[in-house]
């Protein structure tokens, strides 16, 4: 099980916001250069985002912005924005074991609930780090 890339994306996408936006419109285009992805992928994010309430987008080459301040946005708002998980289930779990197997029939019993703590762990840990903790880590880095 591996969380994709659309989050570590968004993340990479937002700070670039932040770090850039008083420079330049911020296009998918360019957010896209950085990224080195398709610019598809990057409105695609955008607009999960945006549906999230997370950044503005202005139609055509507008531009992006954030929508609120980055200390209040954290990294599990991000998470449940771009992060496809069904039913809000981090760990999909085989459809049908086979019932007649002893641990086939007893498999959901012996992990559910340790996987929910593991989930909830770290939608926790997620919650208590912001976009502007993370951009404070990365003026170490850029520039």
């Amino acid at each position: 099980m591996q969380i994709s890339s659309r989050f570590t994306i968004a993340v990479h996408v937002l700070i670039c916001i932040e770090i850039f936006k008083k420079e330049r419109k911020i296009t998918s285009d360019f957010l896209s250069a950085s990224v080195n992805v398709n610019p598809v992928v990057i409105r695609r994010l955008l607009q999960q985002l945006k549906k999230a309430g997370i950044v503005h987008v202005l139609r055509g080459s507008g531009g992006a912005d954030t929508a609120k301040p980055i200390d209040k946005i954290t990294l599990l708002d991000i998470y449940n924005a771009v992060e496809c998980v069904g039913g809000g289930e981090l760990f999909h779990f085989h459809e049908n074991p086979n019932q007649l197997c002893p641990v086939g029939r007893n498999i959901h019993a012996v992990l559910d609930v340790r996987l929910e703590k593991i989930q909830k762990a770290m939608e926790e840990e997620m919650k208590s780090v912001t976009l502007f903790d993370i951009l404070n880590d990365a003026h170490k880095w850029i520039r």
